[in-house]
């Protein structure tokens, strides 16, 4: 890990470039205000912090009500456990006898759940759970609609949760029913279509599980792009939306959600520029993801970057701004889940000063 870019009490222009910048303000409205949605519906809270990677975010989240958080890998499980979260929810599914084993350990020190799809792996990881004296969590996943991991049938669901529901170590809890791609569909009424399939395939898996004498305490999905169908629906009880508390430039071309504010921007600074209305700046590849395109300018949010390479950023600068060599700006990530992943420190700020200055917990946890 890098020595911070800033410490408390810095002004903005003190702080060293590339930078991960959070308004704790706007920040702070984005937590409340989910928080008092999800309350208001008297639904669970369990956000994704495949986002943001952070113990101090997740607090965050724990102390306006959150019920635990969710991670995708178990090395982002183990830095927030031993970060102080003690409810966590692997919304993924854990195949290898090594990771399996790591997870069964982490269950004897936190709450934890995982994702199967999978006869097989259920059995192994109840053999896992019960040579670490452990109890774990299961949810099954079901296909709603993103064509990745999950039971396509969803009736399948009934053998596969009662062979988890016999296993000692293992605890029957419910449903995972994510559709990640219904998240970035540009237009609403493709957002509500795939959310409306996606609740009737969790209709018939409830059902065969009820009509098979199984309870379903958890039906679990909905991201940021999606949460307000999925709470319509009133099929999900836990919802695990993770983006909302920073938001990017891919959710603000969708429009969606609206009430949610850009709290995370990338600080740059302009290292060349060489000719009228041309400038480079400091961060490239290794600073922001371009997977959803190359990040925009915060202060004209129509325009993004035209190019970057691993270090630099070329910018085509609009009328009316000019931009010289030291100068500062602030760029809004296209996808800010794998941007966050490429930095150690977040930079947290408040009336034009440094506040604070948090870690990436689980930078690069991926195994």
């Amino acid at each position: 890990m890098q020595p911070p870019p800033a410490t408390p009490g810095d002004p903005l222009d003190r702080v060293d470039t590339p930078a991960l910048l959070v308004d704790l303000d706007a920040f702070e409205r984005n937590l409340d205000r989910m928080a008092a949605e999800t309350t208001a519906r008297g639904l669970r809270l369990r956000p994704h912090a495949k986002t943001h990677k952070s113990t101090d975010v997740a607090k965050a989240q724990i102390a306006r009500g959150a019920v635990g958080l969710c991670c995708q890998k178990v090395s982002e499980a183990e830095a927030l456990v031993d970060g102080g979260v003690e409810d966590l929810l692997v919304s993924n599914q854990v195949a290898g006898g090594r990771k399996l084993g790591r997870l069964a350990q982490l269950a004897r020190r936190a709450r934890i759940g995982v994702c199967v799809d999978d006869a097989g792996n259920a059995a192994d990881l109840a053999r896992a759970a019960a040579a670490a004296d452990a109890v774990i969590d299961v949810l099954i996943e079901i296909d709603v609609g993103a064509g990745r991991c999950g039971l396509r049938d969803p009736e399948a669901v009934v053998p596969l949760a009662q062979q988890i529901a016999a296993a000692p170590s293992l605890n029957f809890a419910g449903l995972q029913a994510y559709n990640g791609t219904a998240q970035h569909l540009r237009a609403p009424e493709e957002r509500q279509s795939a959310i409306a399939t996606a609740a009737e395939i969790v209709r018939r898996a409830t059902t065969a599980l009820s009509a098979a004498g199984l309870g379903c305490e958890t039906v679990g999905g909905a991201g940021t792009g999606t949460y307000a169908l999925e709470m319509a629906e009133g099929l999900w009880t836990e919802l695990q939306p993770g983006s909302y508390c920073f938001m990017d430039a891919d959710y603000a071309a969708n429009g969606s959600p609206p009430d949610y504010e850009q709290s995370l921007t990338v600080l740059a600074t302009i290292m060349s520029a060489p000719e009228t209305g041309f400038a480079v700046c400091d961060a490239g590849h290794k600073a922001c993801a371009i997977d959803s395109g190359l990040p925009r300018l915060a202060s004209h949010p129509a325009v993004a970057l035209t190019g970057a390479s691993d270090e630099h950023g070329s910018i085509a600068l609009p009328a009316g701004l000019a931009l010289s060599v030291g100068d500062r700006l602030q760029l809004i990530p296209g996808h800010i889940d794998p941007t966050v992943n490429l930095h150690d420190w977040y930079v947290c700020h408040r009336g034009g000063r440094v506040e604070a200055v948090w870690p990436v917990t689980a930078r690069g946890a991926m195994f």
